[in-house]
């Protein structure tokens, strides 16, 4: 079976390792640490070097899910308008164009669409709107250590641990 690796960044890892698990297509999902180079964000266009971030590797198969699918799980549960610590990391080159796509809407969600050839824009619904800043980083992997076995599902093995979010309610609510 052919797969394909992402990996996501902020907010608890542990809850973000949760909320993928189980999701169809998924077939695996480790916490760890990355190391990623040419990281850039929106609001810092910078490449930068990122080491030692807490992420969970999703792996998946790309014929039942989606990474536009998973991106939007991850935008959903996590503000990329207010989380300095999201990010997504890619290790395939085919994966970028895909990746910087979804950013790219994101981060320009409510700004002015482009005006046409005519220099005409009509009935424009952003005028006066504030524009909200996209924090979220994307770059290339360069590498991802798992954390060690007791670290992993961690929330599976402490049911008593309160999370920030109903992983019952959010599960129940996604349909497929």
């Amino acid at each position: 079976m052919y797969t394909k690796k992402i990996y996501f960044s902020g907010g608890n890892v542990r809850e973000l390792q949760e909320i993928f698990a189980d999701l169809p297509g998924v077939t695996g999902v480790l916490i760890g640490s990355v190391y990623a180079k040419n990281v850039h964000s929106y609001v810092n266009p910078e490449p930068q070097t990122l080491e030692n971030v807490a992420a969970v590797e999703i792996e998946f198969n790309p014929k039942r899910t989606d990474l536009s699918m998973l991106m939007d799980i991850l935008f959903n549960v996590l503000n990329p308008y207010a989380d300095k610590t999201l990010g997504v990391f890619y290790s395939s080159g085919e994966d970028e164009p895909q990746v910087e796509l979804h950013l790219n809407f994101i981060a320009n969600r409510g700004r002015e669409p482009v005006v046409s050839k005519a220099c005409l824009t009509i009935n424009d619904p952003n005028i006066g709107k504030p524009v909200r800043k996209c924090f979220a980083k994307v770059g290339r992997l360069v590498n991802f250590t798992a954390a060690p076995e007791a670290e992993q599902f961690f929330l599976r093995k402490h049911p008593e641990i309160k999370t920030d979010i109903d992983l019952t309610k959010l599960k129940t609510s996604l349909r497929f």
